[in-house]
C-alpha cells in the first residue's frame, strides 16, 4: 500500500492529539508535521511537501479556507481533508477541491476513510500525470488534439512520421498509405479517423480517397470536366472530387 505522508494544522493542542493519535494507527500514514495556525500550515506545506493536509477551519492569523486558496500557487499541492466542528462551510471547501469534510468529534472509521480517499484521490492524479509524461515521450496525443506525428509499424520495428513531412494520405481499404518524400508507409488508421486529427490547414480532404497537405501544393489544373487535379512539389498528381473542386473554386481569389 502507498504510504502517505501528513501534515497536521489545527489551533488546539488537544485536537492535534487526537489527529496524531488517529493517525497512529494507520500504518501507512507519517506524519511529517505539525502547524497551530494558517500562516504556518500554508508555511510547512511548501516546505515539507506533504501528501496530504488535515486542517482545521477556524484557525489565528488565516483560515483553513484561506489557507486551501493559497496551497493552489504552489508547485506541490496536497490532498486536503478539513477537520473541524463547523458544518457551514463544507460548500466552500469542495469548491477548492477538498478531498473530504470531517465534522469533530473523529472517530478512527471516518478518519480512515477520508485518509484512504486522499490516497486513492493522490494515486489517480500520479497516474494521469505519468500518462500525460508517456504520451509526451511517445508523441501520443491527448484525445481529439491534432497530431503532430504519426507512429507506424513496419517490418524493422515502429517509425515515428512527422505529419509536415506528409504531402499527401491515400485510402487503402482499411488502412492509409502517407506519402512523405520518398517514403511510403502504411498505416493502421481509417482515413476518417485520420482527417479528424490532421491539421486543418494546411491538412484538407480533396476527395474520398485523398488528403493533402496544402503547403506541398505546386498548383492545381481544371480538367474538360470542370474537376481539379492536384500537382504536388515532388510531380505527383491527385484527383479532386467534383464537390470539392467546386468548394475550391469558389474560395479561389
Amino acid at each position: 500500500m502507498t504510504r502517505l505522508s501528513l501534515l497536521i494544522a489545527d489551533d488546539e493542542p488537544l485536537a492535534r492529539r487526537r489527529l496524531r493519535s488517529l493517525a497512529a494507527k494507520l500504518d501507512w500514514i507519517e506524519i511529517v508535521g505539525e502547524a497551530a495556525d494558517g500562516e504556518t500550515a500554508l508555511r510547512e506545506a511548501a516546505r515539507l511537501r506533504p501528501d496530504a493536509l488535515i486542517l482545521d477551519i477556524r484557525m489565528p492569523e488565516m483560515s483553513g479556507i484561506d489557507v486551501i486558496a493559497r496551497l493552489q500557487a504552489l508547485e506541490h499541492v496536497p490532498a486536503v481533508i478539513f477537520a473541524t466542528a463547523h458544518d457551514e462551510f463544507a460548500v466552500r471547501a469542495f469548491a477548492f477541491e477538498a478531498v473530504d469534510y470531517l465534522l469533530k468529534p473523529l472517530t478512527q472509521d471516518r478518519f480512515a476513510t477520508a485518509l484512504e480517499r486522499a490516497r486513492r484521490t493522490i494515486e489517480n492524479a500520479e497516474a494521469r500525470a505519468a500518462l500525460t509524461r508517456a504520451r509526451r515521450v511517445l508523441a501520443e496525443p491527448e484525445p481529439d488534439a491534432p497530431i503532430g506525428r504519426i507512429l507506424v509499424r513496419t517490418a524493422s520495428g515502429i517509425r515515428p512520421v512527422r505529419v509536415d513531412d506528409i504531402s499527401h494520405v491515400e485510402a487503402q481499404d482499411d488502412y492509409v498509405l502517407l506519402h512523405a518524400g520518398d517514403r511510403r508507409l502504411l498505416a493502421s488508421l481509417r482515413m476518417r479517423d485520420l482527417e479528424l486529427r490532421l491539421p486543418n490547414p494546411p491538412f484538407v480532404r480533396v476527395h474520398r480517397s485523398h488528403i493533402i497537405n496544402l503547403d506541398r501544393v505546386s498548383h492545381m489544373v481544371t480538367g474538360t470536366d470542370g474537376r481539379l487535379t492536384i500537382e504536388l512539389i515532388g510531380g505527383e498528381r491527385v484527383p479532386v472530387s467534383r464537390h470539392r473542386s467546386r468548394m475550391i473554386r469558389r474560395q479561389a481569389r
